[in-house]
């Protein structure tokens, strides 16, 4: 009885923290930092990466060059479109973008985000991926 009760609990917790997610909210912030981007506004793409990004690269500047460097294809992209998404647990989301780049491949980024004390979104990571017989 104490195990059902258990994962009743686990499962409700769990659930709480789905109903809890606005993806509006996420799909918003995510369609901020591309703009800051198509924008060349390194400063409010970097208001939107989490502390733990802001750690690892600790300027707009440095996260800017990185975001060029390593993620073109977010950077210099066009005609996001957002697909699946799902909460993860505790505060985190998941949402996938596809993107086309600036050769007409196309790509799918997967975002990473976790709410804020404040109740606010940012960015925790982004994984790309070519787009499968893709291409525009």
């Amino acid at each position: 009885m104490k195990l059902a009760v258990s994962a009743f609990l686990v499962a409700f917790l769990a659930l709480s923290g789905a109903a809890q997610a606005d993806p509006d909210a996420v799909r918003q912030t995510i369609r901020a930092q591309l703009d800051a981007f198509k924008a060349g506004d390194a400063k409010a793409a970097y208001a939107l990466a989490a502390p733990s990004l802001k750690r690892m690269f600790p300027t707009p500047e440095r996260f800017i060059t990185m975001v060029r460097r390593g993620y073109a294809p977010v950077y210099y992209g066009r005609s996001p479109v957002f697909l699946r998404s799902h909460a993860i647990d505790d505060g985190r989301f998941a949402q996938e973008v596809g993107i086309v780049d600036q050769s007409g491949k196309a790509w799918t980024a997967l975002y990473t985000l976790a709410r804020q004390p404040d109740g606010s979104w940012r960015i925790t990571g982004c994984y790309l991926r070519e787009a499968a017989g893709q291409n525009v």
